[in-house]
């Protein structure tokens, strides 16, 4: 039996046992760093699976560490099981149906996602034990990957030193390596404090902070026209006071998102819009303080991992969905607007143009890009991959162009063909890692490549020592 056929065969012995750790995040869809309950149910699986878990890791309360086996090479497998919030959806519906209005729910498939990448860590492990290899399998619980940054912290306190390779994937609407770069990011939250006043009787006492908050987002905005093509900036308003009108507002926050595509640049930026937020508080002679809640760096690509990925990822093939998950397939595709699917068929291959409408999956596999691509959005992986040579895949968990971070990704996230792909993606990540820990030349030839992209440069974590992650 080949590698991958005895990777298929691990992988689908247990599929009863991910189907249900699976379900399971998703019922609990927990939100970043309070993933209590997804995290300790994955501890578990891991330790009766034999690895010995490490909790509480980097300070973080729901990250944890299963490893199985001892010595080089140190192969890792990345899992997340973080939420959205007001994403809640009731499973098999293909309309808009909250379970609880504005509540929780896995609108970008990281209870798939921590499964999938479970089942590599399971698969990989039996079968070093089975052909009596020596090595080390570690599953990395990443918390708090949709806001906050958990891999970052990990990075940061050196949990990755050791790990000769890391594997990843993210459930998608496409097959494909993720081989590209992206945006580094910082969070931060940007606070103004004022006087209040009676608005009408007294406005000269009042010093406004939504003034200077809005005087902040102005600026920014003009700021828009002189930053990098790449660069992106949004915000959220979290707090603008209360709602009397006739009340200077004496308080004010909001959330802000920095982005560049190098960890110098993003820096600088950021800098930029202090500098902005500092302008505000000075025109409105209000107070301004701001914190850092997250950050990472840009993702660094591995084209000998990636090629490899895409070989194996081609070879085992998409599996095929049934009857009844093509009927809920196209269900969902006919809630998506037109242009979401006009978009999204822009990118598609010329062959696959005619068909899509008929049968909205991608089950192909596009083929490992010649060049880097670039993902205007930013990952905490990118911080694994400063430090250690990591490969990632998207599989199609989702109806063709569906958009994440909608209801409609978390009505598909408890479908059977969803799972399929899950663990389609846990094979090709068992079978790349397998052959790195067994071909000393391509784990060389990944490790070469990975210094080649550094050219010199050495990792330095976007969140500031100081910063810890929040408990909830």
């Amino acid at each position: 039996m080949g590698l991958i056929d005895e990777i298929k065969t691990l992988i689908y012995e247990k599929r009863d046992l991910y189907q249900n750790l699976s379900e399971k995040v998703w019922d609990f869809a927990e939100l970043h760093f309070g993933e209590q309950k997804s995290s300790e149910l994955l501890s578990i699986a891991l330790e009766e699976e034999g690895f010995t878990v490490e909790r509480g890791v980097a300070g973080l309360k729901t990250g944890f560490i299963g490893s199985y086996g001892e010595g080089k090479p140190v192969i890792a497998f990345l899992g997340e099981f973080d939420a959205l919030a007001g994403l809640s959806q009731k499973r098999d519906k293909t309309v808009h149906d909250p379970i609880v209005p504005n509540g929780n729910g896995h609108g970008c498939g990281h209870n798939l996602l921590g499964v999938g990448s479970l089942a590599a860590a399971f698969a990989a492990k039996e079968y070093l034990v089975k052909h009596q290899l020596k090595g080390t399998v570690r599953y990395y619980g990443c918390p708090a990957e949709e806001s906050g940054n958990g891999k970052a912290y990990m990075a940061r306190e050196g949990c990755f030193r050791d790990v000769d390779a890391a594997f990843s994937w993210h459930p998608d609407s496409k097959n494909v390596v993720q081989h590209l770069s992206s945006n580094a990011v910082i969070e931060a939250r940007f606070t103004f404090k004022g006087v209040s006043a009676h608005a009408a009787a007294l406005p000269e006492l009042g010093r406004s902070a939504l003034d200077a908050l809005e005087l902040m987002n102005v600026g920014v905005n003009y700021l828009r026209e002189h930053m990098a093509d790449k660069a992106r900036v949004h915000y959220a308003v979290t707090n603008t006071g209360g709602v009397s009108p006739n009340v200077v507002q004496a308080i004010a926050e909001e959330r802000f998102l920095v982005r560049s595509p190098k960890p110098n640049e993003v820096k600088e930026l950021f800098k930029r819009v202090v500098n902005v937020a500092k302008g505000a508080a000075l025109m409105t002679d209000t107070e301004m303080s701001y914190e850092i809640e997250g950050g990472c760096c840009n993702l660094i690509p591995n084209k000998a991992l990636h090629q490899v990925m895409t070989g194996f990822m081609e070879e085992i093939g998409y599996p095929e969905p049934s009857e009844k998950d093509l009927a809920f397939i196209k269900d969902i595709y006919a809630s998506l607007g037109d242009n979401e699917k006009n978009f999204a068929k822009k990118f598609l291959p010329p062959e696959q143009r005619g068909t899509i409408d008929e049968k909205p999956i991608a089950d192909w596999v596009l083929p490992c890009p010649d060049q880097d691509t670039f993902m205007e959005g930013s990952t905490d992986v990118s911080d694994v991959s400063w430090n250690v040579p990591t490969a990632q895949c998207f599989t199609s968990t989702w109806a063709f162009a569906t958009v994440p971070h909608t209801w409609q990704v978390v009505a598909q996230g408890t479908q059977d063909f969803a799972l399929n792909a899950a663990l389609y993606a846990g094979e090709a990540m068992a079978c790349t890692a397998l052959k790195a820990l067994e071909d000393p030349e391509l784990l060389a030839e990944a490790t070469r490549e990975f210094k080649e992209r550094l050219d010199g440069e050495t990792y330095e974590c976007l969140i500031p020592p100081e910063v810890t992650p929040p408990v909830y």
